[in-house]
């Protein structure tokens, strides 16, 4: 028998209420802000009131027998009886065969609003794990915008809004405005999940957008980066390591009119090779006397310059650095020293024994050294991994441009590509070079993180036989078909 009830649940005792009985039941009577008086009924120990929701609830059972519990929406009593006719005619069309239950549990979703669903997944997403760890807050705030962004551009709804055609349009559109294709993928596949997320939430039937074409990425790439030079590398290692003492020592100069700001009339020289030098030793001398201080500056200096060492000799990502602790690093190991990469802190989900060089192995022990003789094995090996900026400014005083003529761009990621193009550049067969970068697919490694300007492609022309100069049995095959004899 379907009914309809409104939940009860206990408050606190509002303030100034006095017990009453009324009919033999204890009640709790008070005058509320609006000067009306109230009356309640008692919880069971007597110290708080029952407080009935607004909302009206429907208890039925469905085709299978269960006892069903459901929200109606309505606050007024006989439009959630509307409501749970509506629910039980649905029942009875499954009972009949009319329609399935999948179907009916999909009609159930209909009529409610598409970004309250988009809610609710990101709650899943919430909940979700991948590889062992948490869906990231990031992802979902940007999910929960190109999301909210495409279903408002297609003037979606409700989920029977979402039709193939709409966002295709939507598509062209954005290709038509220049955005990028790997952007307009990311649209794409944000809201291709969310349908198959409905689908299992048996919300949806079937996904409208089943054959929506991707874009072509690798024709349409915005954020190239580049590979360093051997020399570029040790310039920024030696700019990372001096930098932090070296910013001491920058002199003042006065700003352009244009540029001045209330009190704001000067600023400091910016860092470059020609001042740097200069620079580091008037920092020198100005913490001369704060040996503390500049003990900390150079610890930091020297932190950062292993960051960066360890990204090009090892290709670990930055996120996949800043989680290292001492204990996952092992010096002294049998045959060769080597990082232990676990499978939560790995970009792919899977551990990895990353070997080390013997002269990144010295640099670790002199780092490990100025912390202190005995250290936890849970402590962070990187207390400030550099970020963007930090990285931006050591390029800067190294004189590496950010951008090249051709439009890349040198990051902390590329660092890895580094890692991964000197791999190629000094021989390493394909295969080994995808082990040691930790990639999935050959492509990935020859493709993207090698920067064939620093591959030798010359010497390797230059290796060709000369094909103009014949060999010595063609030389004579020659001779004897223009004299017509062979010498004796």
């Amino acid at each position: 028998m379907a009914t309809l009830y409104q939940k009860t649940y206990p408050i606190p005792m509002p303030t100034g209420a006095e017990i009453i009985v009324r009919r033999g039941e204890r009640l709790a009577r008070w005058t509320d802000g609006n000067g009306n008086v109230k009356t309640a009924p008692l919880s069971g120990n007597g110290k708080k009131i029952m407080h009935e929701a607004g909302c009206w609830y429907a208890r039925y059972r469905d085709a299978e027998g269960r006892d069903c519990r459901t929200s109606t929406g309505c606050q007024d009593k006989q439009t959630a009886a509307q409501v749970l006719a509506d629910l039980l005619a649905g029942l009875e069309k499954v009972k009949a065969g009319i329609i399935t239950p999948s179907e009916a549990k999909v009609a159930e979703h209909s009529d409610k609003p598409l970004l309250r669903h988009v809610d609710d997944y990101l709650v899943h997403l919430e909940a979700k794990r991948v590889r062992g760890r948490r869906v990231s807050e990031h992802y979902r705030r940007c999910l929960r915008g190109r999301l909210t962004r495409i279903v408002k551009e297609c003037g979606f709804h409700r989920l029977g809004d979402i039709a193939r055609h709409e966002v295709e349009r939507w598509l062209l559109k954005a290709e038509e405005a220049n955005m990028a294709a790997g952007t307009r993928n990311d649209y794409l596949i944000s809201i291709l999940a969310f349908c198959n997320w409905a689908i299992r939430e048996h919300r949806m039937m079937t996904n409208p957008l089943a054959g929506v074409q991707k874009a072509d990425c690798s024709s349409d790439r915005r954020h190239l980066r580049r590979a360093l030079t051997a020399d570029e590398v040790a310039a920024l290692l030696r700019a990372a390591r001096l930098r932090p003492v070296a910013e001491l020592g920058r002199q003042s100069v006065p700003l352009p009119e244009e540029d001045r700001c209330g009190r704001s009339s000067w600023t400091f020289k910016t860092l470059t090779p020609e001042n740097f030098d200069a620079c580091y030793q008037r920092g020198l001398k100005k913490r001369g006397q704060e040996s503390e201080r500049l003990e900390e500056l150079q610890m930091l200096g020297q932190e950062r310059a292993l960051f960066y060492l360890l990204a090009v000799s090892t290709g670990l990502r930055r996120k996949e650095l800043a989680s290292l602790t001492v204990g996952r690093i092992h010096l002294d190991a049998v045959p060769r020293a080597y990082i232990d990469l676990s499978a939560k802190d790995a970009k792919s989900g899977k551990g990895a024994s990353i070997p080390l060089r013997q002269d990144v192995v010295a640099e670790l022990r002199a780092f490990f050294a100025t912390r202190g003789a005995e250290l936890p094995p849970g402590m962070k090996v990187f207390r400030r991994p550099p970020r963007i900026r930090v990285f931006d400014a050591d390029l800067q005083a190294a004189g590496i441009g950010k951008t090249d003529p051709r439009g890349r761009v040198v990051d902390i990621h590329a660092l890895r590509h580094t890692f991964g193009t000197h791999l190629s550049a000094a021989g390493v067969h394909p295969r080994t070079a995808m082990a040691a970068m930790r990639h999935s697919r050959i492509e990935l490694t020859m493709n993207y993180y090698t920067d064939p300007i620093l591959l030798d492609v010359a010497s390797a022309v230059e290796a060709l036989p000369n094909f103009q100069a014949p060999s010595s049995s063609q030389a004579r095959t020659h001779a004897v078909a223009s004299t017509g004899t062979t010498s004796r």
